[in-house]
């Protein structure tokens, strides 16, 4: 989630040049590649009923935020006189998605097991904080219960901004900031050719990675016919702003192909002295007309990048969005996958190589059965699974090469495809024989309270 801080870019943007050096100015040194995560959990009562945990109140997240202030974080508002609506603490962020999701944003670090540390360190303290209010912290997903108008809303502006204008983009845009949660990686590119392959490769691979992450079968307590129902409610948020577009896949993905694709997104918001407005007008109208007479800053462009959804988000890092929220064992193994995956160049080689070439049709078939499917789902003639555990060993080849320490952090992911059922599956087995909701809950609890 994006902190939304006052404006320092405040320069005036008459270029589609200038939009293309916002990534430019993000390139690394190799030497200098850093991982990072973003964990998504929910918040649910220990007890029964399975509600949603409002803001408000004596064991509410804002209560939960200011005993979490205890570790040493200091308060987000996004106004002077608003609530505190994350903390921060170094370069570690805790932030809340709409429907009070709760997120570790991560420190950038050179290993995979460094992130994943911070992340157990991160996940103890939540979860002994919430046990103190009767609650804990679940990662699945996607609700298995309720709907878009039983979750209450967190006090941020842009939300409020959200919640007006991406509803009317697609049927399934409340869905996904109130009811969905997943797991993010950041990583780091050398230049614009390393930065196209990557994203690429990225781009081919996620409908296996939605398989092997794939951790939310429920919707409304019953079966929803996909084992990623997190996944599929991407497809009706925004066509113009999620997904996938060809140049991502055909192997010509530049930065300019990014920013040609990002002009034409609608605006979510727009601020302007201080305030939020919700202009009708995509981000090249802007940058060709202007709004009320004033120009585009490099400010909104910041603001509107981070309002893009595709499986494969560029800013000043690349973001792999494709997987559900899962158990912190399966979260270390995302880190790992994606450095050993992305930051050996032979490892980059054979993950390019690992899918077969696809149309784009038929990489949007391909990625519809992987949320349906999961690992049992097949490409062609292969499943999904044998597919999955060759990216898992790719991944593990490279690391061998790059830092061997954190090749263990695979030894789950690999015994997780070569199983061939996704996590969903377990999530289907509990539903069948606990006896209630919060049984079903404390199965996929972050970690039991001390």
């Amino acid at each position: 989630m994006s902190l939304d801080r006052a404006p320092t870019e405040d320069e005036v943007v008459t270029s589609i040049d200038a939009l293309v050096e916002v990534f430019r100015t993000a390139q690394r040194p190799r030497a200098e590649y850093r991982v990072g995560l973003e964990h998504e959990k929910f918040l649910y009562p220990i007890q029964d009923p399975p509600t949603p945990v409002p803001y408000e109140g004596p064991r509410g997240i804002g209560a939960l935020l200011d005993l979490m202030s205890a570790h040493g974080y200091q308060p987000f508002r996004d106004a002077p006189d608003a609530p505190v609506i994350a903390l921060t603490r170094a370069t570690e962020t805790l932030s809340l998605e709409p429907g009070g999701q709760f997120e570790l944003s991560g420190s950038p670090f050179p290993t995979a097991r460094q992130a994943h540390l911070e992340n157990l360190r991160h996940a103890r303290e939540l979860t002994d904080a919430a046990a103190s209010l009767g609650l804990q912290p679940v990662t699945l997903g996607y609700r298995p219960w309720g709907t878009t108008a039983d979750i209450p809303w967190m006090p941020k502006r842009r939300y409020q901004m959200m919640r007006k204008t991406l509803p009317t983009r697609g049927s399934l845009a409340l869905d996904m900031m109130l009811m969905t949660c997943t797991g993010q990686v950041s990583l780091d590119w050398a230049d614009e050719v390393d930065c196209g392959r990557k994203v690429t490769a990225t781009a081919r691979l996620t409908p296996l990675l939605v398989a092997l992450y794939a951790n939310s079968p429920l919707r409304q307590g019953a079966d929803s016919g996909f084992m990623s129902f997190r996944s599929h409610v991407w497809s009706d948020v925004d066509p113009a702003r999620c997904g996938y577009f060809p140049r991502m896949l055909d192997g010509t993905f530049d930065y300019r192909a990014y920013v040609d694709w990002a002009l034409k997104a609608p605006l979510l918001f727009l601020r302007r002295g201080g305030d939020y407005t919700t202009p009708a007008m995509t981000f090249g109208e802007l940058l060709h007309d202007g709004y009320q007479g004033q120009p585009a800053l490099l400010s909104d462009w910041t603001d509107h990048l981070s309002t893009l959804f595709p499986e494969v988000r560029i800013k000043r890092v690349m973001e792999v969005r494709g997987a559900d929220s899962v158990s912190l064992a399966m979260t270390g193994g995302l880190l790992a996958l994606w450095r050993g995956l992305l930051y050996d160049p032979g490892a980059l080689d054979a993950a390019l190589a690992l899918v077969p070439g696809l149309s784009y049709d038929g990489h949007l078939a391909f990625h519809e059965e992987a949320q349906r499917r999961g690992l049992r789902g097949k490409l062609g003639g292969t499943s999904l699974g044998s597919l999955a555990l060759e990216m898992v060993r790719i991944a593990r080849a490279g690391l061998q090469r790059l830092d061997p320490a954190d090749a263990p952090l695979l030894d789950v992911l690999e015994a997780r495809a070569a199983s061939g059922q996704s996590p969903a599956e377990d999530v289907l087995a509990a539903a069948e024989t606990v006896r209630s909701p919060a049984e079903l809950l404390g199965r996929f609890a972050l970690l039991p309270p001390q």
